[in-house]
Parts: C-alpha cells; sequence; structure tokens
C-alpha cells in the first residue's frame, strides 16, 4: 500500500509517504518554504497545504499521486464540536472545521491526478498516537502511548495502549483543559512567540525557583479518571508580562520553574494511571508537542514505571503527517515498520554537491576524511558547518545539519547563541558516541533523538562547560556507529585530538530561520556567519580560502 500522510490544520504543515508499512520519505513544509514552522497557527491558515512537501515525498519515491491507494490527513472535523461549547474564546475557530471539510477536494487541486475520495480523515490524536505507538522500537510486549498537546478536534490528550498493532483508546481529556495550551498562555505572557518558543520558557525554568507550586498544584490537578483539569491561571499576579525581546526577570524564572515542575508531575501522574490501566506495558511512546519537553521526560524515565520511554522525534504536528499515514497504512493490511532513525528528508549526491559547488565558484577541496578534517578545526575551536546526508524531520539536528563547536571552552555557549542570534540562557547540547555515554552522562540511554536531559557528571562538569547547563544536565545525542558512521568517526577524531569525547551540536540555522536543508543554503550560511568550515558531504571549504570577495 502506498499512503501519503499530510498535516496541515494547525500549524508545522508536513507531509509522510508510507509504503508497504515502511516510512520512505518525510518532511516539513518549512523547509522548503523557508518559512519558520510553515504557517503561523490560526484559523485563517488553515487551508494552506504542505504542497511543496508532498510533491517531493512522492517525488523522491518515485511514486505518482495516482498510484497513491490513500491520503491520510491528522484531522477529522466530523468530531469537532462549536468552540464555544469546548470553553475556547476563538470565535473563528469554524472556519478552520470547514476548511478541513474541504481538504479532499484542497488536496486534489493541490496534487493533480488526485482522487478526492482517497482522502481519509485521522482523528488528530491517534495521528499522534500512530506516530509514536507504530513508529518506536518492537517493545516485545503491548505499548502503553501517551499523547499531549494543545488541541485536537474535541480534547488535548489521549491515553491508549497498542495491542498487536491495534490502538484501544483508555481516556482522552477534553478541552479546554490541556496541559500545552497552559504551556502556549505561559510561553506568550513571558514575551514569546506560542506554538514556536515554548522550548525557552523550559530552559528559562532551570534559572528559578517554583515558589509557585503550591498554588499550581491548587489549579492543576489530576483526576481519578485519568485526565486532568486546568483552571484559569491570572499569570499577572504571578509575574508582569514581559513584552517580546524585553529582559527577563528573577519573577518570570521563578514562574517558569513552577509551571514547569507542575508540568512534569501532572505527567508522571498521567503515566502513572496509563501504566495501571494499561495491564502494566513495560513501554512508553509519548508524541504530542508537549512530549517535546525533554526535561519532563527526563524525569518521567527516571521516576516513572516503564521500562523504556520512546519519544517519537517529530512529536510535535509535524509528526502527525506520518502518523496519519501509518494509521491508514494498518487499517488497509500493512504492517508498520518501526522508524530507522529521522534522517528521512532530502539528500544530495556527491556528485550534485560537486556541481553546486563548482556553481557557486567556491574554492572546495575533498579531504581523505571530511570527519577527520572537521575534527581538526574543532579542536583548533573552529565552527563547522556540518552538512551530510538526508536532513532530520522535527525539530532537533541529529547530525546532519548541524554547527559544530568545542564544548571545553566556557565562551562556547555566548559564541554560539551569538552567530545564531538567539537568547543567552538557551544551552547548547552535546552528542557523544554511545560507547562513551556512560562515562559522562547520567540518564537514559540510548538517546538517539536528543528528547531527554542528562545529568553531567560531576567529574565532566568543568571540561565540558560549554554543554553543561546551569542546573548541571545535558541534552544529548547518542551517536552509534552502525546509524551514523561519519559522525562517530568525526568523535573519535576530536578526542583523539583533545582527549573530550563530546562535540557541541546545535542546529545549522540562525533564530527564526528554519534548518537549512539544500547545499545552496548551506553555502548562504556560511558565508554570513563566523564559521571556519564548511563540511559538504566529502568536499570542505575553508573560511580562510574565500578571500575578501566573498
Amino acid at each position: 500500500m502506498r499512503v501519503l500522510g499530510i498535516n496541515a490544520i494547525f500549524h508545522d504543515p508536513a507531509a509522510a509517504l508510507v509504503v508497504d508499512g515502511q516510512v520512505v520519505a518525510a518532511a516539513e513544509e518549512e523547509r522548503f518554504s523557508r518559512r519558520k514552522h510553515g504557517k503561523r497557527p490560526v484559523p485563517f491558515s488553515a487551508w494552506e497545504l504542505p504542497e511543496i512537501s508532498a510533491a517531493w515525498c512522492l517525488s523522491s519515491a518515485g511514486v505518482d499521486v495516482d498510484s497513491l491507494d490513500a491520503v491520510a490527513y491528522s484531522f477529522d472535523p466530523g468530531l469537532c464540536r462549536d468552540a464555544a461549547d469546548l470553553g475556547l474564546a476563538d470565535p473563528w475557530d469554524w472556519l478552520r472545521v470547514d476548511y478541513a471539510r474541504r481538504a479532499p477536494q484542497f488536496l486534489a487541486a493541490a496534487l493533480p491526478g488526485l482522487d478526492p475520495e482517497k482522502v481519509r480523515f485521522v482523528p488528530h490524536h491517534v495521528a499522534h498516537a500512530a506516530s509514536a505507538g507504530l513508529a518506536a522500537p518492537p517493545a516485545g510486549d503491548d505499548t502503553a502511548v501517551l499523547v499531549l498537546d494543545g488541541r485536537g478536534e474535541v480534547a488535548s490528550h489521549l491515553a491508549g495502549v497498542y495491542r498487536d498493532g491495534e490502538l484501544s483508546p483508555l481516556y482522552s481529556q477534553e478541552l479546554p483543559h490541556s496541559l500545552g495550551l497552559l504551556y502556549e498562555d505561559l510561553t506568550r505572557h513571558l514575551g514569546f512567540l506560542h506554538s514556536s518558543d515554548e522550548y525557552k520558557v523550559m530552559a528559562l525554568a532551570s534559572y528559578g525557583r517554583p515558589k509557585h507550586l503550591g498554588l499550581l498544584r491548587e489549579l492543576v490537578r489530576v483526576t481519578d479518571s485519568g485526565g486532568f483539569h486546568v483552571d484559569r491561571i491570572d499569570w499577572a499576579s504571578l509575574a508582569k508580562a514581559a513584552e517580546p525581546g524585553a529582559e527577563l526577570t528573577e519573577d518570570h524564572a521563578d514562574l517558569a520553574a513552577s509551571v514547569q515542575a507542575r508540568l512534569e508531575e501532572v505527567i508522571l501522574d498521567l503515566a502513572r494511571w496509563l501504566y495501571d490501566a494499561s495491564g502494566g506495558a513495560s513501554t512508553l511512546a509519548m508524541a504530542g508537542g508537549v512530549a517535546l519537553n525533554c526535561v519532563a521526560n527526563a524525569r518521567l524515565a527516571a521516576e516513572g514505571p516503564y521500562r523504556d520511554v520512546w519519544v517519537q522525534p517529530a512529536a510535535g504536528d509535524s509528526g502527525t503527517a506520518l502518523g496519519a499515514a501509518l494509521h491508514v497504512a494498518g487499517a488497509l493490511g500493512d504492517r508498520a515498520t518501526p522508524m530507522g532513525g529521522a534522517d528521512l528528508g532530502r539528500g544530495w549526491s556527491d556528485e550534485e554537491l560537486e556541481a553546486e559547488l563548482r556553481r557557486a565558484a567556491l574554492p572546495y577541496f575533498r579531504p581523505d576524511s571530511i570527519a577527520a578534517e572537521a575534527a581538526r578545526v574543532l579542536a583548533d575551536n573552529g565552527i563547522v558547518a556540518w552538512y551530510q546526508g538526508r536532513s532530520e524531520y522535527g525539530p532537533r539536528a541529529l547530525g546532519h545539519r548541524s554547527l559544530l563547536a568545542h564544548p571545553g571552552d566556557p565562551a562556547t555557549t555566548a559564541r554560539m547563541n551569538d552567530v545564531k542570534g538567539r537568547e543567552q540562557f538557551r544551552p547548547i547540547a552535546p552528542m557523544v558516541r554511545a560507547e562513551r555515554f556512560a562515562d559522562i552522562f547520567d540518564g537514559v540511554f540510548p538517546s538517539r533523538y536528543m528528547l531527554f536531559v542528562h545529568r553531567v557528571k560531576p567529574e565532566w562538569r568543568d571540561r565540558i562547560p560549554a554543554v553543561t547547563h546551569v542546573d548541571g544536565t545535558a541534552r544529548v545525542q547518542t551517536v552509534h556507529t552502525d546509524t551514523e558512521p561519519l559522525v562517530a568517526e568525526l568523535l573519535a577524531e576530536f578526542e583523539q585530538l583533545t582527549g573530550l569525547p563530546v562535540v557541541v551540536n546545535t542546529s545549522l540555522n540562525t533564530a527564526g530561520r528554519p534548518m537549512v536543508d539544500t547545499p545552496r543554503e548551506a553555502m548562504e550560511l556560511f558565508g554570513s556567519a563566523p564559521v571556519e568550515l564548511l563540511a559538504l558531504g566529502p568536499f570542505g571549504v575553508r573560511r580562510g580560502a574565500l578571500g575578501g570577495g566573498w
């Protein structure tokens, strides 16, 4: 079966193609349109489809539109009710629902040759659940699945269990109660962009004290049925609203710490309820925007009842394109194949990369090993723009579209945040070879997708200060030679030169822009930022070789 998945309704539009139960391509529209998050999360944008990413998914796999067995759309307008009935203050929500009803016709116009009758609506949280429960590594038994986000059609949460590829829902929390909307409201109150900058709030929380936790325990309560209630919070009484770009205060950090702490507690309670309700499933798979909160994930893994916790790397709404496709493929008789990695986007051959370098008239070279060359630049405290293989699906740079730097220089954090145009309170993350992980970090292993935080062992904190956050943690990516041999080689070479088994890894972009996706975009970033080496496939371009005309 050939099933194309589409996410379009709220934000982060994306497309994914599943063939015979296997994910062969997946990409967010932002990587093509160069518009961060693809669009703003407002009802008026619900008609915007991931046209370019959908067309690329099909062409990359050599699949014609008319040969598709189904198109899975990750929202079911038939489940919707009036926003006022749900306690939502959105007078234009009906417009979003109306656009969703018309999605088959919109898709047929965007993908000429598509029969609108092939479009199937998949409930939003079912799509999230499938992206986790069906894409996770084999568990050996039942897999519990927990979905938490801002909202779907009428709910903000789904707890269930996958048994032999079939989802059995156990509870769904109806709106307006929502942990995702709670965090969005706080994000907006702190002067950040909601449905975009929630990770900044998580980082800010490390600088504060949870002094409002008692009040929040009264206002955000778990129910005996496996759900929760969120009462109205007077944010201004706890900390003055921050203007966008304004300096944040201790009060703001304390408020962020308080909400973060209560979020972690509630997630733990929900996961424990689900463990009992599922009959003691040993594995928990998670999706939804809240599942991108790596601090909460780490606490859940440490204190929860599950043997394994697996989080979908595209846990946000973009991942529902994948989940919807997997769900429909399963309904049509295919058995899902677990995800082998997040490198599901566009890639270029060595010949194509060299042609791009020649077109740009850049003075490039081809070393014996680009990994060894990059390691030498990093050892000299240079920054490397690392562009290799297919681009990542989801918000994390995982060694395919990355900016790399030296973790041993305390100035690296400020330097990298300056290069990227980010707030200085934000941490930068490390990558480490899997076989060296336990020597330096405590916590979830493996951590292939940077979705957990880990404790940096005390004896290493002064040696890798750039990746040690103020609370002594780091958001680690473990690198495995069997799946990422080139990055593993770079890390081994860097350790030989410096004695440090860790390298700084952050996304190859600057603030407010999507991650670099094409060779041309990589060259443009290299030309405009203080980067010493562009490692474009097997080729290198050095800053000093460009001369003054670049």
